[in-house]
């Protein structure tokens, strides 16, 4: 038998994609986590590949000694235990953008559900009211100024969809483009402050850690302006909900996407859910079925580049230095 792969998934497409993609020489084993099956797998893995950042822990290492790399499907990684991943030595990788485009689009299509009203207006025909008596307040994305907070691979190409809907983009990130790359995706740096007073619609795409928790508070809130919409596939936690849901019942926002939550699943009395100008969705940006192709190839291609002896790619920043 081959070097083992562990595959962790809930996804049976992401699993049967992973059997189709099986590079020659190595064996896969696909298995729920945490599950006696994965305990017995893991004592021989050298390769954890999955939705598995909640799993890495130093138990995890030290029930895995010939580990050689933990490869994620997810961009986020917020769950993992970062100290012990230092700890063992084994590197951590991303999923590379794989589901970038599913994300920067699900982005895109919450903008526009909550610019056109889209679930009022679909509730208002069932319910046979056609147009009703008001002049609905509709809003386009041409001419409007996107605001993005987090400008990496998702962030990038939400950019440029943006971009051929006419909209102007600035951004927030800690690692800054050069002039020359903002010259190429026609796009310009602000401060968080700046941006979310300059924005007409934020759309949220920061890995969650400790410095970007609630990076949407309260005083960003009060400085957006009353007629703008903000976006977040993200992380729930990245927005401070209960000011979210301060701002959008008193009118100092217009409306809100929201792909994630904080907590998740959401409680079922979640006061976002009695809201008419919200557009919410179960985290499901990210797993389509064309982004599973993508996800199981950047990690294969990972797992070969360490199995022949090479760095893997997309090592996550705190394990980077």
């Amino acid at each position: 038998m081959g070097s083992k792969i562990v595959f962790v998934t809930p996804f049976p497409a992401a699993a049967d994609t992973a059997r189709e993609m099986l590079p020659t020489g190595f064996e896969l084993v696909v298995a729920e986590a945490p599950s006696p099956a994965f305990s017995d797998a893991m004592a021989e893995a050298e390769y954890l590949v999955g939705f598995v950042d909640r799993l890495v822990d130093d138990e995890l290492y030290r029930t895995s000694p010939h580990l050689k790399l933990i490869q994620l499907l997810s961009a986020g990684y917020d769950r993992a235990d970062i100290a012990a991943a230092r700890k063992a030595g084994i590197p951590i990788a991303n999923n590379g953008g794989a589901n970038s485009v599913a994300v920067s689009e699900h982005a895109v299509m919450l903008m526009l559900a909550v610019s056109r009203g889209l679930v009022r207006q679909h509730a208002s025909v069932v319910a046979g009211n056609w147009r009703g008596n008001d002049a609905p307040e509709l809003y386009e994305l041409r001419d409007k100024t996107l605001g993005i907070v987090g400008f990496g691979a998702i962030g990038k190409k939400t950019a440029r969809l943006a971009k051929a809907f006419g909209m102007r983009v600035v951004y927030f990130d800690v690692m800054r483009l050069s002039e020359a790359d903002e010259d190429a995706l026609g796009v310009r740096f602000r401060l968080l402050r700046e941006l979310v007073r300059e924005a007409d619609v934020i759309s949220l795409h920061m890995p969650l850690n400790d410095a970007t928790h609630h990076i949407i508070g309260k005083p960003e809130l009060d400085e957006m302006k009353p007629t703008a919409i903000i976006v977040n596939t993200g992380r729930g936690p990245l927005i401070d909900e209960a000011a979210l849901v301060e701002a959008l019942s008193t009118g100092g926002i217009a409306g809100a996407g929201l792909d994630v939550f904080d907590p998740e699943p959401p409680e079922a009395d979640n006061p976002l859910f009695a809201l008419s100008n919200v557009i919410l969705t179960p985290h499901v940006a990210g797993p389509t079925l064309d982004s599973n192709a993508a996800r199981v190839r950047n990690a294969f291609d990972n797992v070969q580049r360490v199995a022949r002896g090479a760095s893997p790619l997309w090592i996550i920043p705190e394990l980077s230095a």
